[in-house]
């Protein structure tokens, strides 16, 4: 693990596929961590037994992401880009809505109602019109391919 003694977002941070891929290109980043989030996945439903001390031991895997910025996760939970009326990666806020209201905001996006809404948005289902459709899914227009923890962004 490299380690630097001082730590520089630009160099530290950066996650790796970022070197190969640029982070608003969502095929090729796709593909790049397609398979390392199968790994992760399987990782997360199974046991690490250890013998310590002569004492028998059990782990199991928790993966948290961080160092993550607002663009890329917008990017791997399948969001507009920040160009999008909708401006947060963790609520349904609008422009408007958040600049009326800067104290009262709630988590209220998931993975898995994300990946609901991608499939809206993908059938159409109401037969809308797009921004019908946008309004609806609240500018969710990718599929989410990795599942990231909500934590307060920039905008809250």
């Amino acid at each position: 693990i490299f380690e630097e003694s001082k730590p520089n977002s630009e160099l530290c941070c950066k996650p790796v596929c970022l070197m190969l891929a640029d982070e608003s290109d969502h095929e090729t980043l796709t593909a790049i961590l397609g398979p390392l989030i199968a790994e992760r996945e399987s990782m997360k439903c199974s046991e690490l037994l250890l013998e310590i001390g002569g004492i028998r031991r059990s782990f199991k895997f928790t993966f948290r992401g961080t160092g993550y910025d607002e663009k890329l996760v917008r990017e791997v939970e399948g969001l507009e880009a920040s160009g999008s009326v909708y401006i947060c990666t963790l609520c349904d806020a609008t422009r408007l809505e958040a600049s009326q209201n800067l104290v009262f905001h709630s988590i209220t996006r998931s993975h898995s109602e994300n990946l609901q809404r991608y499939e809206t948005w993908r059938a159409n289902p109401y037969h809308e019109s797009v921004d019908e459709l946008r309004d609806r899914v609240k500018g969710v227009s990718a599929k989410p391919f990795i599942e990231t923890l909500p934590s307060i962004d920039a905008l809250h």
